[in-house]
This record gives structure tokens, sequence and C-alpha cells, in this order.
């Protein structure tokens, strides 16, 4: 498993007005977007392409087109809907598939309830995008199910993540084609398992308590 923590002052910037609590949710679903747009330029240095043969105004020249099978991206919902925009405006030709996952409160364990996926994933580069990696559950779980349907390298992308999770997705995740990409690592997990010192709950601050 790769790990690529972005340094960027851009990004540190958008990441401090995020987890500023007096953030309203239009703000925070704004920077969601560019930040997200920053890290997907990371995720996709390894990106697929292919060589084209195309025509200037002034000769013809070689140059790189994204290769097929299109690149699939996944949001894992609901707060990985916010993350959405922010990654097909750098890779448009993408198709998007959809994972319903939530976490139990109690035993912190992931749970499956939607998915809206190609039956055969092979030979696909995927790209998911979670927007907090807290204990690793959903998001090691949501890599698994894509494995199993025959992607050979998934690229997550995260906004936040802590010690613990990557810890835990290193584990599930070994000898597998894996990369990880985040805003920021933070300090640790909370009893309650919420990052330290976070942004709160993505989900609850991008479209509000349910």
């Amino acid at each position: 498993m790769r790990v690529h923590v972005a340094d960027h002052p851009l990004i540190t910037h958008k990441l401090t007005v995020l987890r500023n609590k007096k953030t309203s949710s239009p703000t925070f679903r704004a920077l969601t977007e560019e930040l997200v747009t920053l890290l997907a330029y990371e995720a996709t240095r390894g990106v697929r392409t292919q060589p084209v043969q195309i025509e200037t105004p002034v000769t013809t020249t070689t140059g790189l087109e994204i290769s097929s099978p299109r690149p699939l991206v996944v949001p894992i919902l609901r707060a990985g809907l916010g993350m959405l925009d922010g990654m097909v405006k750098l890779l448009p030709t993408a198709e998007v598939g959809f994972l319903g996952m939530v976490r139990d409160d109690e035993t912190l364990q992931p749970m499956t309830y939607a998915e809206r996926l190609p039956d055969d994933l092979s030979n696909r580069q995927c790209f998911v995008l979670d927007p907090m990696l807290a204990t690793g559950g959903s998001l090691g779980a949501a890599i698994q199910f894509l494995i199993k349907r025959g992607a050979v390298d998934v690229t997550a992308v995260c906004i936040l993540g802590a010690p613990e999770g990557l810890e835990r997705l290193e584990r599930e995740t070994e000898g597998l084609d894996v990369t990880i990409v985040l805003g920021a690592l933070d300090e640790k997990l909370d009893e309650n398992g919420y990052i330290v010192p976070g942004l709160g709950d993505a989900g609850d601050r991008l479209y509000g308590l349910v």
C-alpha cells in the first residue's frame, strides 16, 4: 500500500476553513469540491494513458489520451458525494459508480446498504472517494468489494486520515495494488472513532443532520 499525504499550502488553507466549526454548509461544500480537485491531481498521476496522433494548426504530433477501459470513480455514500464533482472535474471521461456504506455506531463496523457498479471490473482502475479515513472499516470494505469484482488497482482519495485507519488498511490490503491519497494525516481517533483534530462528521457538515 502506498500512502501520499499532499503537502501544499492551498490544501492546508482549505483544510483549515473546513475544520472550523463555524464554516457553513454551502461554504463547506464549495471548499470540499476545490480541495478534492487538488487531491485528484495527485491521485491521477498513475492514470493509464495511451498515445494518440493529432494535428495541431502547425503539424502532426503525438499526445496522450485516457486508456480504455475508462477509470471508474466510486464515491462512498453519502459523504463521498460531496467529493464527486471535484474529482470528475479533473477526470471528466471517467465512469461513476456508487457504493452505499454506513458505520454502525456501536460496533464501528461497516455495513453495505446499496451499490451501483458494473458486475465486471476486470482491468479497471478505480478511484474511491471517502472524506474521512477514520477506523478504515468502510474504506477497507469498499476496496475489497472492488477488488473482488476484478479491479486491478484502487486509489482512495480522502480529505483526512488517522494513523489507526492507515494501519488497518495496510493489514487488510496486503499484496494488493492500493494507493491512499490524503489531504492531511491527523493525530489519532477519539473514543468514539472520530478523527482528532478532524472536522467532525463530513456528511452532516456537507448536507446537514438527518
